[in-house]
């Protein structure tokens, strides 16, 4: 079919922007660039990007920078790929915990997302795996952010976690009289697949699971399985039939081994991991991803902000067990990816935790590792995120400080981009 004189105007405009925002060229100049792939650190460094897209990297001295180029300077940077947090609820206010969190609508909560996504990509966070939101808040709030609607990072989103009657995923702060119970609630295999479908009908593009009790929850425990092996292996075989990768919140022995059983991909807090846990994550080759920062904020903030006396009492059994049990599962070689249950604490204080990470048994370079191609693995987008090289999303990051000799430089981030656009340049003149 010929095209209308108005429609081949438009398609040669269209074509004629593309084209010139292809050939606009940005070229930062880097003081220090962390190579984490090579898990090493290269001096006096010079990036390409044309339009979102990084397009060379090389020393200065060999690299050509085109005429007209736009150039940033951080030669007295360090510079690295943009921070992956494999756990976060952006909609979560961490000021709102316990019975305070009745108020808070599935509209306001997801609100308040539109603030949290952009504390987190200012922090130096340019891609986050949402693992649980009502209302499909982060399926709305990921939408929002990919339409250039809000600032904010990257996003995998699972929409409503999947998990028991009266468990982790339930809402227990309710009366009978309520008879309420959370759309995520599935009890036995085939309503939990029909929950992965309905996850995903919704816009899913993660599959969340309550394996075991939490400690943020009323009336569980927090290392009491919940979900079974047979309803773990119903959502994984649902959900990877759907194209979809499955996190479990699982924090005691039984409920983590049946879950990597399952099949998941990740576990999440894996608290009281035993040495099967460990092996087993390490033979199947799935991600721990182990939040050892907020059980600082829990403690010491926890009652202010609302949370139940239960919950700061399982936090005080679990929360100095689970940093050494991470120390334990790294020493054996289980695979690492960052997460930090932001939105438990405030969002944008994600960096702390590269702190205690360091501190409980990994190189500063290791824990960079675990932020950045490790995440990306794991969240099925090493291909277009997780280092500086060629092909992949401008997505930079730099500090002043050396993050390799302290880790708290990465909590004081002077530059982020994200896909080609500055979102934060406060580097020094």
């Amino acid at each position: 079919m010929n095209k209308t004189p108005l429609a081949a105007a438009l398609a040669i405009l269209t074509f004629t922007l593309s084209a010139t925002a292809a050939d606009q060229v940005v070229a930062i100049r880097a003081g220090k660039l962390v190579d984490v792939v090579g898990g090493k650190v290269l001096p006096d460094q010079t990036i390409l990007v044309s339009g979102e897209r990084i397009t060379a990297v090389g020393p200065s001295a060999s690299t050509t920078v085109p005429a007209g180029a736009q150039v940033i300077d951080l030669s007295r940077e360090t510079v690295l790929p943009g921070l992956i947090d494999a756990h976060v609820h952006l909609t979560g206010d961490p000021n709102l915990h316990g019975y305070r969190s009745l108020g808070v609508s599935d509209i306001r909560a997801a609100m308040y997302g539109a603030y949290a996504a952009r504390r987190t990509l200012e922090a130096g966070f340019t891609t986050v795996r949402n693992v649980g939101a009502s209302g499909f808040g982060d399926v709305a709030l990921r939408d929002a952010i990919n339409d250039g609607e809000l600032p904010g990072p990257r996003m995998r989103v699972a929409g409503y976690a999947i998990g028991i009657q009266g468990g982790h995923c339930d809402n227990n702060l309710l009366p009978h009289d309520f008879h309420f119970t959370e759309n995520g609630v599935a009890d036995g295999p085939w309503a939990a697949r029909a929950k992965v479908r309905e996850m995903a009908k919704f816009g899913a593009d993660t599959i969340k699971i309550c394996a075991s009790g939490g400690v943020l929850s009323k009336g569980d425990e927090a290392g009491a399985q919940q979900l079974t092996l047979e309803e773990m292996k119903a959502i994984v075989e649902e959900a990877h039939k759907l194209g979809r990768r499955v996190a479990a919140h699982a924090h005691g022995a039984s409920s983590i081994r049946d879950a990597i059983l399952a099949g998941v991909d990740s576990v999440e807090h894996a608290s009281l991991i035993d040495d099967e846990g460990i092996r087993l994550a390490r033979e199947k080759g799935t991600y721990l991803v182990m939040d050892i920062y907020n059980d600082d904020f829990i403690l010491q903030e926890g009652a202010r902000a609302g949370m139940l006396p239960e919950s700061l009492e399982k936090e005080r059994m679990v929360g100095q067990l689970q940093r050494d049990n991470f120390r334990k599962a790294f020493k054996a070689g289980d695979k690492m990816a960052f997460g930090t249950d932001a939105g438990v604490y405030p969002h944008g204080d994600n960096a702390r935790q590269f702190f205690y990470m360091v501190k409980y048994g990994m190189t500063p370079m290791q824990a960079l590792q675990a932020a950045t191609i490790n995440g990306a693995d794991l969240l099925g987008w090493k291909d277009r995120v997780g280092s500086i090289t060629p092909g992949k999303y401008a997505d930079i990051v730099a500090v002043s400080g050396d993050p390799l000799a302290d880790p708290a430089a990465l909590t004081r981030v002077d530059f982020v981009m994200k896909g080609g656009a500055v979102i934060r340049s406060d580097t020094r003149k």
